[in-house]
């Protein structure tokens, strides 16, 4: 597992921009792995598990409770943006969670992130609002979108 946490670190580092704060830790992500209900994925540029060397170049980040599950984290290296990988991650998350019994999924993202229309896409609904969820680093505040799905 240390060597999937390197390939989860390495695809933070780089795909997350520091002026959001949505970057997790290597001890936040390592606690989270560590828990018996928390699941990832991993792939590389062509959308497959990376093998050996391989370059990791994507991952998901999800939590399951009885009859949901939730998506953390997901992140695409900016390399690999325009190979279709976050909407990969998004079907192979939707499917190991109906796999491990979820009914419904969700995910909350800041109301200015671009994911939206992907999410949106691929089935997720506006369901609430935290309004000034995000703090940012100069102090101002963006609200949180949940969205959700029945699968």
């Amino acid at each position: 597992m240390n060597d999937d946490l390197d390939r989860i670190m390495e695809v933070m580092e780089a795909a997350f921009d520091p002026a959001w704060g949505e970057a997790w830790t290597r001890r936040q992500v390592a606690d989270s792995l560590a828990l018996p209900n928390t699941h990832y994925i991993l792939v590389d540029r062509e959308g497959r598990a990376p093998q050996g060397d391989s370059k990791t170049s994507g991952f998901v980040l999800s939590r399951s409770a009885p009859g949901e599950e939730e998506l953390l984290l997901i992140a695409v290296e900016p390399e690999s943006r325009t190979l279709g990988l976050g909407r990969k991650l998004v079907e192979m998350f939707k499917t190991d969670a109906k796999v491990r019994g979820a009914e419904r999924v969700f995910l909350e993202m800041r109301c200015n992130n671009p994911a939206q229309a992907l999410y949106r896409s691929s089935g997720f609904e506006t369901i609430g609002k935290r309004r000034n969820y995000y703090r940012l680093s100069d102090g101002s505040r963006l609200d949180a979108i949940t969205f959700g799905m029945s699968i």
